[in-house]
């Protein structure tokens, strides 16, 4: 990721609806799994802090750690999530086999520098048997867009392209499905309006109004989810999955 998109997710992560979105959904369904009290969590990729800093919050009896990559925004999320975080890559992290019980990573497998099968594979050794993966992916290649330049994204995803990814790293109790639904029309215009060659980046300050809209659709998405209920498309990919 460019160092100036550090910069940019550090300053709003905490404010723009995008990320309080992504942030509250995946900690919704991580809540799902029960996980007790002392639970061992790794954000794996985990930016500038901001979904550690929001799971300390929701769970402050949770032992919380993050790894990430660049060392500066290793920094940032130090400061802002007061929880330990490693530097180092999801292709080979540094931590022992069976650390975890679960593991979360937002937007990080999509990567130029993440090897899919080798952050797949680490994963799997660093979960205990029985541990939990949540992943968060960018929907459709078809969507790629210049911000996805900005932020190094090479990969795009379909629910059944990440469940067959999982499967075949070995987990099992796969589910996955799309998010950001109901505001995926307006995503695809955008992108239409901006074309894949020009545009800069996504993660930019929005007007109140615009920016408490765009929440409170994707908190509609929340209740419905919580029921079972989700459309078959959407701009985000979530799969969890379970390590036998």
């Amino acid at each position: 990721m460019e160092r100036v998109e550090y910069h940019r997710m550090a300053a709003l992560e905490d404010t723009m609806w995008w990320f309080r979105a992504l942030h509250a959904a995946m900690i919704q369904r991580l809540g799902q799994w029960n996980l007790l009290a002392g639970a061992a969590i790794l954000d794996a990729g985990c930016g500038t802090g901001g979904l550690l800093a929001r799971l300390a919050a929701a769970r402050p009896d949770f032992a919380l750690f993050g790894l990430e990559f660049d060392t500066e925004a290793a920094a940032l999320a130090r400061k802002k999530a007061r929880r330990q975080i490693a530097v180092g890559s999801v292709n080979a992290m540094p931590f022992a086999g069976g650390a975890f019980d679960a593991v979360v990573s937002a937007d990080v497998l999509c990567h130029a520098g993440v090897d899919e099968a080798a952050a797949l594979s680490e994963f799997f050794r660093c979960l205990k048997p029985g541990g939990r993966l949540l992943l968060n992916l960018p929907a459709y290649q078809w969507m790629a867009s210049a911000h996805d330049r900005h932020v190094h994204n090479v990969r795009r995803y379909t629910a059944g392209g990440a469940v067959r990814l999982l499967a075949g790293a070995g987990f099992d109790g796969i589910r996955a499905g799309y998010w950001n639904s109901l505001l995926f029309p307006l995503m695809l215009l955008h992108r239409l309006a901006a074309g894949r060659g020009e545009g800069g980046s996504d993660v930019q300050a929005f007007p109140a109004w615009q920016d408490r809209t765009f929440f409170t659709v994707t908190a509609i998405e929340r209740r419905l989810a919580r029921g079972g209920i989700g459309l078959p498309f959407g701009g985000s990919v979530w799969i969890s999955a379970r390590k036998p």
